[in-house]
């Protein structure tokens, strides 16, 4: 009967598949290295074991993630931009409103000045209309006087309110269509007297 070696077949059968795992571990990491396939990181435990370092993995993010983010990113800039549009155009409707307010004062204080201006007008009026009134009142009262009495009141006024009163007197004649009394009281008055009071009616036309 032969005779076996001295090593029984169980060691040389486990040896055998030992040799075989090597190689296909060799070949895989050989294979890896020339880029044709990547066994690091499912063989990555076994490498750890026998002191290899393998490749960190990168998770790469998600397509998704980076369009949402950047959507959102987009509406931030867009809101940014919209405040700033809100805040230039709120600065400018105060910058006008503030015009607005200055020309509303401003026609305020024109009405005001205007108000003023029609009632001192007026005031004026009424006082000439009153002046009027009393002058009308007088020259009647100096008509129905005697011609030398009223030269005698006359005399002793001042020279404006003897004209005015002239004046008035001429106005109610031309009115009634009779000759008016004022030239004959003139003639009635001392000659220096007289030529003063038609020569400053003559340079005051009668208005």
């Amino acid at each position: 009967m032969a005779r076996h070696g001295i090593v029984g077949a169980g060691p040389r059968v486990f040896l055998l598949i030992l040799t075989l795992l090597a190689l296909v571990f060799g070949g895989f990491l050989w294979f890896d290295y020339l880029g044709i396939i990547d066994v690091k990181d499912t063989l990555a435990p076994v490498l750890g074991l026998v002191g290899v370092r393998t490749r960190t993995k990168v998770e790469a993010p998600l397509a998704a993630d980076l369009l949402d983010r950047q959507r959102l990113d987009m509406q931030w800039e867009a809101l940014r931009i919209r405040e700033e549009e809100l805040s230039t155009r709120s600065k400018e409707l105060d910058l006008r409103q503030a015009e607005i307010e200055q020309m509303m004062d401003a026609v305020v204080e024109r009405e005001r000045a205007l108000e003023e201006r029609e009632k001192s007008f007026n005031d004026q009026l009424k006082q000439y209309d009153n002046r009027n009134a009393n002058l009308r009142k007088v020259s009647q009262q100096f008509v129905s006087m005697p011609p030398q009495q009223a030269r005698d009141r006359l005399l002793e006024m001042n020279d404006q309110d003897i004209i005015d009163i002239l004046r008035m007197t001429d106005a109610i004649a031309e009115e009634q269509g009779v000759n008016s009394v004022s030239s004959y009281w003139l003639q009635l008055m001392p000659a220096d007297r007289s030529a003063t009071i038609q020569r400053k009616m003559l340079e005051k036309p009668n208005e």
